[in-house]
């Protein structure tokens, strides 16, 4: 059986939060012989996405933080994206995180979907509102990338909390966490 290794991909504007307190907390349950990555998209900046796809040369290999994010990304049999929902959506360091895989999906050699397909795409987030619905569009964006690539739906958690530590006192999040990953 194939050891796998999870990439926890932290897009909150702020550390410690709930989000990722619910993702620790999820991890904390995975079998020790599986890999755990942790990266914060705030000590790993990507500039804004330029679509290239059309221009002369295309996508260039990348460099920097989005080499680092490339690597780790494809070293991963799990890819968790732990973004608070923030106006309904992942946070804009997420999103730019994402929107870098469609110039992975172009540059030559790196055979980004091919590499993807069959990993597994994960969500956490916390979110201040009692509704669950409104983390619908967070998820569908997540769900609907993972489709895109052929990659597994793994889920996304849900959590309730505002201020740091909220989310412990969302007994139902905190008891989904402990199963998230089986």
């Amino acid at each position: 059986m194939a050891t796998r290794s999870f990439l926890f991909v932290l897009g909150s504007s702020r550390a410690d939060g709930n989000t990722e307190t619910l993702a620790r907390l999820a991890a904390e349950q995975l079998p020790a012989g599986y890999g755990q990555r942790w990266l914060d998209l705030r000590d790993l900046p990507l500039p804004d996405f330029e679509d290239l796809r059309h221009g002369d040369g295309g996508h260039p290999a990348p460099t920097g933080h989005a080499a680092t994010l490339l690597e780790a990304t494809l070293g991963a049999t799990d890819v968790v994206i732990a973004s608070p929902l923030y106006w309904y959506a992942v946070s804009t360091s997420t999103k730019r995180y994402l929107d870098h895989w469609s110039g992975w999906l172009e540059v030559p050699g790196i055979d980004f979907e091919q590499r993807m397909a069959g990993k597994t795409l994960w969500g956490v987030t916390a979110l201040a509102d009692r509704d669950p619905a409104v983390a619908e569009p967070l998820a569908g964006t997540l769900r609907i990338s993972a489709r895109y690539l052929k990659m597994r739906w793994g889920g996304v958690l849900l959590g309730n909390g505002s201020k740091p530590g909220d989310v412990l006192s969302d007994t139902g999040a905190v008891s989904r966490a402990k199963t998230f990953f089986n």
